[in-house]
């Protein structure tokens, strides 16, 4: 990756530092224990979820195979993040290298625009199950759900493209402070030598883009399996269709909630602190709830689950 540097500048930086959480030793060694449990219950939870989808043959639906890409997409979500950030818990020297930090920023902005693409298709899946029942296993088919997924992935990662590329071609100078403990945009495009409001437009546009659009996609589908629900008769029915989206519902409002907290107004209107506690919400806690959401509201779920532990512990 090239870094260009302008010569008439008298603190030329070659990384950035990246303050994280201010406080005492004690306190870092603390949060250190913490996040710690945090990422390998984030690991188990999710892992488990995907060993079980790959072990019992009940769940080779559509649905659940979603839900084991989502799940993986987790680890690699938390991944971005948390083993930079517990190592500048127990580290004096907090920088992070021009490449790490445009590649952590890359691959933790588009893992996120992936899961907001998963979460939309996730909910198209619900709502073709419960609206058009009869028709599901004809219009939801495996090569269907392999394009969807494949198309999220794909998606997800050319999002961030040009503006990553675009980023890491300019010049960097001054403060190499970044409020945060990861590379965000904003605070990058704050240490450029040279303002350019045109990018960061454009990125300020990008960001929220997906998350509109496919937030919108995602309530007008979960609208749509209401008005259907609310019509069947019995209500053990409706008990069945509203355990089968309570789980990616309460997902989806934890994820885009914190996200639109985030986005949803100017940056500037947030403190740092602030924005590190809603970052920290979404890309931390979400990730480690998931597993726990969608194995306690899904009994199918929660039985594989039981038996693939069982099964381990036979062995």
């Amino acid at each position: 990756m090239k870094i260009s540097n302008t010569p008439n500048t008298t603190s030329n930086i070659t990384g950035f530092i990246l303050l994280g959480f201010p406080g005492s030793r004690e306190g870092h060694i603390f949060l250190f224990v913490l996040f710690s449990g945090a990422y390998l219950l984030t690991l188990m939870g999710n892992g488990s979820i995907i060993c079980a989808v790959c072990w019992d043959q009940r769940l080779h639906t559509p649905m659940y195979i979603l839900l084991a890409n989502f799940s993986f997409l987790e680890i690699c979500y938390v991944t971005s993040t948390v083993p930079n950030m517990l190592a500048n818990f127990l580290s004096d020297n907090k920088v992070i290298s021009f490449s790490g930090c445009f590649l952590q920023f890359y691959f933790f902005f588009s893992l996120g625009a992936t899961e907001s693409f998963f979460l939309a298709i996730m909910a198209f899946d619900r709502y073709l199950a419960i609206c058009r029942p009869l028709h599901y296993p004809t219009l939801m088919t495996g090569r269907l759900c392999s394009n969807l997924v494949v198309s999220c992935w794909v998606s997800g990662f050319l999002w961030f493209l040009i503006p990553i590329i675009i980023i890491s071609q300019m010049s960097f100078c001054g403060s190499r402070i970044i409020d945060h403990f990861l590379c965000d945009p904003s605070p990058l495009l704050a240490l450029t030598c040279k303002k350019a409001p045109v990018i960061q437009h454009v990125i300020s546009t990008l960001s929220p883009v997906p998350i509109i659009i496919l937030f919108s996609f995602i309530m007008v589908s979960y609208a749509l399996i209401l008005r259907v629900v609310f019509k069947v008769p019995s209500a053990a029915g409706r008990r069945k269709a509203f355990s089968t989206c309570g789980s990616h519902l309460a997902v989806v409002l934890l994820f885009y909630g914190s996200v639109l907290v985030m986005y949803g107004s100017p940056t500037s209107e947030h403190e740092a602190g602030m924005q590190k506690i809603v970052t920290l919400f979404y890309s931390v806690v979400t990730p480690l709830l998931n597993p726990v959401i969608y194995s306690l509201r899904n009994k199918d779920m929660k039985n594989a689950l039981q038996k693939f532990l069982r099964l381990q512990k036979g062995t």
